[in-house]
């Protein structure tokens, strides 16, 4: 018994033994995963450390704001000198006018973003998360202090990519009638007849109807009213006025000339209101042209006795 108590002790020591070695290179094999996961995370760990040095080292620093002034102060200058001379080349050749002042406010909101971008892409240089929680901060105050500002900056991007206007154009809004000389980001600058300067904030000029008079185009249909008497010869009348466009300096010959009489009444007497409609070759003759239309209609009409002095007094007296 004993022989074979001892020989069951023997051979359950060789099976654990045995057991023991086949499991040894599955331990070594273990031990080692457990090694490159160790050493992965210690890497990964170091890499998210670095990083995180990183992000904490960067910072807003006197050099970066700096150059930042300087490259806005440049671009500032840049805009400021390169509009005078687009504004006087077009004032120089006639022709390109319309066209150079078109392209004053697209140059000025390109350059603008190309600079801003700059700035804050390559100088500033911040991390993404600061970034968009600087924008999402900044946007919110913004949007609270300044909604005003706001409406008018992206109703002054619409005018621009809509163009229901343009600089150049004569365009009446309310009581405003005149040339736009600036679409800004804030205000549309018009210049009246009487030479006034008129700024009217964007937000106005997108949620109100606008009268464009030519639409681009360098000739501007102009309407001259007169009113005469009721018992004149509408024969001679009618060819008068119609010479005194057709000889005009300012006419622009390749578009129809309209004399329209009609009758209307005023303070109980009857009257013919002429309107004289033609087109001029540049929109900045129109009140020339109309000035100069009313004195020639009169001065002929004078001067075939068709009318006299007294008539055209009670006319306007009426």
């Amino acid at each position: 018994m004993l022989f074979f108590s001892l020989l069951i002790i023997i051979s359950g020591v060789l099976a654990q033994d045995t057991a023991v070695q086949s499991l040894l290179p599955q331990i070594s094999d273990q031990n080692q995963d457990s090694i490159r996961q160790d050493s992965v995370i210690s890497t990964t760990g170091e890499e998210g450390i670095k990083k995180s040095l990183n992000k904490r080292d960067w910072n807003i620093t006197v050099s970066k704001i700096f150059w930042s002034i300087i490259l806005i102060s440049l671009a500032l200058l840049s805009i400021r000198y390169t509009t005078k001379i687009l504004e006087t080349l077009g004032e120089r050749w006639a022709y390109l006018r319309l066209l150079i002042k078109r392209l004053i406010p697209i140059y000025r909101i390109t350059t603008w973003t190309i600079v801003i971008y700059i700035v804050i892409a390559w100088i500033i240089a911040p991390p993404i998360e600061t970034l968009i929680a600087v924008t999402a901060s900044a946007g919110i105050a913004v949007g609270f202090a300044s909604q005003d500002i706001l409406k008018n900056i992206f109703g002054g991007i619409m005018i621009i990519f809509d163009r229901p206007f343009q600089v150049g154009d004569k365009i009446e809004i309310g009581n405003h009638y005149g040339e736009v000389v600036q679409i800004g980001l804030r205000t549309v600058r018009i210049v009246t007849p009487d030479d006034s300067m008129v700024s009217i904030p964007n937000s106005e000029l997108v949620s109100q109807s606008v009268s464009n008079s030519n639409a681009g185009q360098f000739t501007c249909q102009v309407v001259a009213e007169l009113f005469l008497p009721a018992d004149i010869d509408l024969i001679q009348l009618r060819k008068i006025t119609y010479r005194a466009a057709a000889v005009s300096r300012f006419v622009y010959l390749k578009k129809p000339i309209a004399v329209i009489i009609k009758n209307e009444i005023h303070q109980g007497r009857s009257l013919l209101k002429v309107r004289l409609k033609a087109y001029v070759q540049d929109l900045r003759n129109e009140f020339a042209f109309s000035s100069e239309m009313t004195e020639l209609v009169i001065k002929n009409l004078l001067h075939k006795g068709l009318v006299t002095p007294e008539s055209l007094a009670s006319v306007g007296a009426a």
